[in-house]
């Protein structure tokens, strides 16, 4: 039981990460964090190299630690898939986030579902794995059946347990897209 749970938090915090990085409209400093940044001869997350905040909703601020970095930055989010353009000042960058379009909404939305049905799948695929680990144990001897069937309503409900919070992360990042 506790590695099935070990292995659905994995899946709950990537969905998150994944979801975090969706442009809603309103700024957030998990937007950029991850991009990569080709920096002292290795590539490396922005979150690493500078401090990112969001001032204003529509604003973030990265300003890196090494101000010879700058243009790595620059070049790092104009070429990103996020559609910004960066401001640099002398040692800051500023990226004004533009209202989303209808479209641009709907689109977001629709990947969103995407990323919540696969990560339904993943735990789908988690569960069946503990149920065949249940059921080998049975066939073993190692445990009695009432065990098993135990086992079993346990692993159901928790698996229960996290589709449900995989539901509510969408249902939450559905109404900020759509709000923003």
């Amino acid at each position: 039981m506790e590695e099935l749970r070990v292995r659905l938090d994995k899946i709950l915090s990537d969905l998150k990460s994944e979801v975090a990085s969706f442009r809603t409209g309103r700024a957030t400093p998990a937007l950029v964090e991850d991009l990569e940044i080709e920096a002292y001869g290795a590539r490396q997350s922005l979150k690493a190299l500078a401090a990112i905040f969001a001032p204003e909703p529509r604003q973030i601020v990265i300003q890196p630690w090494d101000k010879t970095i700058l243009p790595a930055i620059e070049k790092a989010i104009q070429s990103s898939p996020l559609g910004l353009n960066p401001i640099a000042d002398k040692d800051t960058i500023r990226l004004a986030l533009p209202t989303l379009t209808e479209e641009r909404k709907r689109d977001l939305v629709k990947l969103l579902k995407e990323k919540t049905e696969s990560s339904r799948i993943q735990v789908r695929r988690v569960r069946d794995e503990a149920m065949k680990e249940i059921d080998a144990e049975e066939r073993a001897k190692e445990i009695s059946e009432d065990e098993k069937f135990r086992r079993k309503q346990e692993a159901e409900k928790t698996v229960g347990e996290y589709n449900k919070k995989i539901e509510e992360m969408g249902q939450a990042k559905e109404r900020e897209i759509m709000a923003g």
